[in-house]
């Protein structure tokens, strides 16, 4: 008797054949943290895994309450802070713990990310002594916090918050209030339900001066559950997706909170009601204090990262195993993956999916240095916010173009929620635009190119961004990655011979990818001070050359993480896992070579002879790969029980 494709006897996957391919892959993809990411694959599917049908909004919620009950029980959370405030200083494990739930319900990943990413870490990292008391707690999830910056009326323009906390000498309290509807707070994941105490941005005003933004502990529900007198909370309701996070909104009134709740480390009140900072520029300050909270940005780039390669896992699967229509002449129908158009739609964006895993490694990495205080200088914490700013954006457009290509490969079958693409689509939407808008995002990774990052840091205005270009000759600054000096290398060590296409070897890839980038920036700079002599305002300039500059970011970060890609070829160990890697980074560098064929075009950088080459050689390396597809998002190391749909089922492979 056959089994319904919906039982739980046909939608468990029997375990794969050992593979020592595969294993290699995995080992390599995983890298030093490799024992974090195989304690995530044993979470417990019934409860970290997707749920198995949609849930209403109150179910949704009180099952992300009990997962965040469970993840407290982790290691993990308390790898987050410092020794001195109750951790384990095991960043990147934390970080990576939290990229592996983006293969799981990713209203945990955000749940867990305000709880202990945002909330815990505006304390931990813009509070003082008194504040990281509260941090045992936290990382328990004893104490549940949000993280209100975001307003109705401001967004990406953090500094234009409307929100004000004034100090009243003669309480030595601090008054919070919301000045206008347009200061209301919105979207806040945990102010619907959960959250007792909110990290509330608002302008600090000390003596009738505005001191810019800073942070403020607001309690904002009894333990009954009531909202404190002067707190004004509303439901967002059911979103797009992630309805098991419960976002809401917050309104003050005049909240008095004593002036100790001020998180001071950047800017304080004394005991005498002064005004008080380590940093004289107010605009400094401010970068300052958003830098600290970088590790969310970090963490939603990752997690994106993983629901795109979940996504492929699925569609890669289907399409080798799923056919549709016969050769002439044939009974026997072909696999769809063995079509070009199949190939050419999934193989390119699992060759960016490894891309873009190392080059978060390499971030991730970044991070737990300075973090742990082993990269210590102000030009660290510049480049890492930079580089953490574009890897973001690129990885989020990444899943929700991915997500969607491996929605449509999969036809109808992609539309079902039990076969998770509806929501993984759903849930990652959001991630362009949340942690940064990844537009805006990109313009700050633009400024960074400009100039010497460190001793412009404080006047990154529109006027100080005209200045930069005014002032540029022909050199730029360019941040690098880590892995900057071996790409060198294996650019020296392949010159390339005049009759040879530029893009057969390693080293010419490198070569072409990164005169795009240094040329975007020079003529970005030249033009930057062409439009600025002719347009006496400076916004207006700018403006006129936005474009632009999101282009240039845009090639940097694409430059980054095609090097991170290519040393980490470089690194792996001989034999047939290296060959695979070797060659589906060659498939990744001509396949975003291929992306701005037009701007080689235009600037004489490649011939149309040579585009049509670079074409065909996409198309050959998508042939080659082909036989190897399964193995490479087998290596994924996604845990069976997390990518278990109908589609997969024995039953439903049954009718392929």
């Amino acid at each position: 008797m056959s089994v319904p494709a919906t039982s739980p006897e046909a939608a468990r996957e029997p375990e794969p054949v050992a593979d020592p391919v595969v294993d290699d892959l995995r080992a390599f993809l995983d890298g030093s943290r490799a024992e974090v990411r195989d304690e995530c694959r044993n979470l417990e599917p019934e409860l970290f895994g997707t749920p198995p049908e949609p849930l209403d909004v109150d179910a949704h919620r009180a099952r992300v309450r009990r997962q965040l009950a469970r993840l407290a029980e982790t290691p993990w959370p308390a790898g987050g802070f410092p020794v001195e405030q109750g951790g384990t200083a095991r960043f990147a494990d934390s970080v990576t713990a939290l990229e592996m739930l983006g293969h799981a319900d990713l209203s945990l990943l955000v749940k867990a990310g305000v709880q202990w990413g945002l909330f815990g870490g505006a304390v931990s990292l813009l509070g003082t002594d008194r504040h990281h008391a509260l941090l045992p707690e936290i990382i328990a999830g004893r104490l549940l916090g949000c993280f209100a910056m975001t307003e109705t009326g401001h967004g990406s323009d953090v500094q234009g918050l409307l929100t004000t906390a004034t100090f009243d000498p003669a309480t030595d309290e601090i008054v919070v209030h919301s000045p206008a509807p347009a200061a209301r707070k919105d979207y806040i994941g945990g102010a619907a339900h959960d959250a007792t105490v909110a990290a509330v941005f608002a302008q600090l005003i000390v003596d009738d001066e505005n001191h810019g933004v800073h942070c403020v502990l607001v309690p904002i529900r009894d333990a009954a559950g009531r909202p404190e007198p002067g707190v004004t909370v509303s439901d967002c309701g059911p979103k797009l997706g992630l309805n098991g996070v419960d976002n809401g909104r917050l309104l003050f009134d005049h909240v008095r909170v004593p002036r100790t709740n001020l998180l001071g480390r950047y800017g304080d009140i004394d005991d005498d009601g002064r005004y008080r900072s380590p940093i004289a520029s107010p605009g400094r300050r401010f970068f300052t204090m958003l830098g600290a909270l970088i590790r969310g940005r970090i963490s939603v780039g990752g997690a994106a990262g993983a629901a795109a390669r979940s996504a492929l896992a699925l569609a890669v699967r289907y399409g080798d195993e799923r056919t549709q229509f016969a050769k002439p002449n044939s009974d026997e129908e072909v696999r769809l993956l063995d079509y070009r158009t199949y190939q050419r739609r999934l193989l390119p964006r699992v060759a960016e999916s490894y891309a873009l895993a190392f080059a978060q490694s390499e971030l991730v990495s970044a991070m737990d240095d300075v973090l742990s205080g082993r990269a210590a200088t102000e030009q660290d914490q510049r480049q890492l916010e930079a580089r953490a700013a574009g890897i973001k954006a690129l990885m989020t457009w990444h899943a929700t173009e991915t997500i969607q290509e491996c929605r449509e490969a999969c036809g109808g079958a992609g539309y079902m929620w039990a076969n998770r693409l509806a929501s993984l689509k759903a849930d990652t939407d959001i991630f362009t635009t949340f942690e940064g808008d990844n537009t805006v995002l990109l313009q700050l990774v633009a400024k960074g190119l400009l100039g010497d990052y460190q001793e412009t840091f404080g006047d990154l205005d529109t006027l100080g961004i005209i200045r930069f270009g005014a002032r540029l000759a022909t050199g730029t600054v360019l941040e690098r990655s880590a892995m900057r000096g071996l790409a060198q290398k294996i650019i020296d060590a392949t010159p390339g011979r005049p009759d040879e296409p530029p893009f057969t070897t390693r080293g010419a890839q490198l070569r072409l990818v990164r005169e795009r980038e240094e040329h975007l920036v020079e003529t970005l700079a030249i033009r930057l001070r062409r439009v600025s002599e002719s347009h006496a305002d400076a916004f207006d300039a700018f403006n006129r050359c936005q474009d632009h500059l999101v282009e240039t970011a845009r090639a940097h970060i694409e430059r980054v993480v095609l090097e991170a890609f290519a040393a980490a070829v470089e690194t792996a160990p001989a034999g047939e896992a290296r060959v695979l890697l070797d060659r589906l980074c060659d498939l990744h560098a001509l396949s975003t070579i291929e992306r701005h064929k037009a701007w080689y075009l235009e600037h004489d950088r490649m011939s149309p002879a040579r585009t049509k080459a670079l074409t065909a050689r996409v198309n050959e390396l998508c042939e080659q790969l082909r036989p190897d597809a399964r193995r490479l998002v087998d290596a994924y190391g996604i845990p069976a029980a997390w990518l278990t749909t109908e589609m997969m089922s024995d039953h439903a492979a049954g009718y392929w």
